[in-house]
């Protein structure tokens, strides 16, 4: 199965971009992964709903029907590691070739991708900058592959 998490990135920093590397060559020593930056223009607060839409679109373009779509959403579920762990597991033997992870724009997703999305999962009761959520979900992601493999990372 190959994972990729969705970003509508616009901004990077040094910091970030040396997590990303880090927790993507982690996650790679257990599947196939990628990050994908989906790009959108911008619009001025005002057109924020023109803004949701495209992005929407954008990410339903990408998306095939068999493909499994985990939405980092506020009004998610929220999950321990190891509950996040179960859910990662269960995607994995869903027979799926492609789960996405996404992260949306700043101002949410549309209700189309709200409506797509297989699973929806909360970070944290806080709002994070994508920054910050974007490495919380990759350390998540390698600390749930490390639970379901038994390896040393996870201490319960």
């Amino acid at each position: 199965m190959k994972v990729v998490l969705l970003n509508f990135q616009t901004s990077k920093e040094s910091w970030f971009q040396t997590a990303n590397e880090t927790y993507s060559e982690k996650i790679s020593h257990f599947t196939s992964f990628e990050i994908k930056t989906l790009r959108t223009q911008a619009n001025e607060r005002d057109q924020k709903d023109i803004r949701i839409k495209k992005e929407g679109q954008a990410v339903l373009d990408l998306l095939k029907p068999e493909d499994f779509l985990v939405l980092l959403d506020e009004k998610g579920q929220a999950l321990t590691s190891m509950k996040f762990s179960e859910h990662l597991n269960r995607i994995l033997n869903s027979g799926k070739k492609q789960v996405y992870f996404l992260i949306g724009g700043p101002y949410g997703v549309s209700d189309e991708i709200k409506m797509r999305a297989s699973l929806k999962i909360n970070l944290s009761p806080f709002t994070l900058n994508h920054l910050v959520a974007q490495v919380v979900l990759l350390e998540q992601i390698y600390r749930g592959f490390t639970i379901l493999k038994n390896l040393p990372y996870h201490n319960p």
